[in-house]
């Protein structure tokens, strides 16, 4: 793993809120929160109920894009700007996969067919720091 892939993989496998971007029906885009988080192979996920506005918007156009890394306004650190496609499972072993106690306050269990998981594989990611003109760039290999 080179450097940048390291640094890229540190900031998204902490928990954070994160602007996920999709694109309505009549082709605009829309932005909300998410919480995140990301595995070692860099597939990001969030919770989500199955019969979200963004997933109907996902079903009909995979791309989205989402901004995260910065969690406390006050400081000043790098944060990703992500291109990505993304899917909802619903699988079992997603759902179960994903569970946290976080998520009983919103959902009746990792059973409940109101829950899915949101699946965002990222193709382009740039890295930005404050105190450099350009981003860094990774892509998907």
């Amino acid at each position: 793993m080179d450097d940048l892939t390291r640094r890229i993989a540190a900031i998204l496998r902490q928990p954070q809120l994160a602007g996920l971007a999709t694109i309505t029906e009549d082709g605009k885009p829309w932005v909300r929160y998410v919480m995140t988080v990301a595995s070692r192979d860099m597939v990001i996920r969030c919770a989500t109920f199955v019969e979200a506005r963004k997933v109907r918007q996902i079903e009909k156009n995979p791309e989205v894009h989402l901004t995260c890394g910065v969690t406390d306004p006050h400081e000043m650190v790098p944060y990703l700007q992500i291109q990505g496609r993304a899917r909802l499972d619903t699988s079992r072993e997603a759902r179960h996969g994903f569970w946290t106690s976080m998520l009983a306050k919103i959902f009746d269990g990792p059973d409940d067919p109101k829950y899915g998981v949101l699946e965002i594989t990222p193709y382009r990611i740039e890295y930005c720091d404050v105190a450099a003109p350009e981003p860094q760039v990774w892509t998907a290999g």
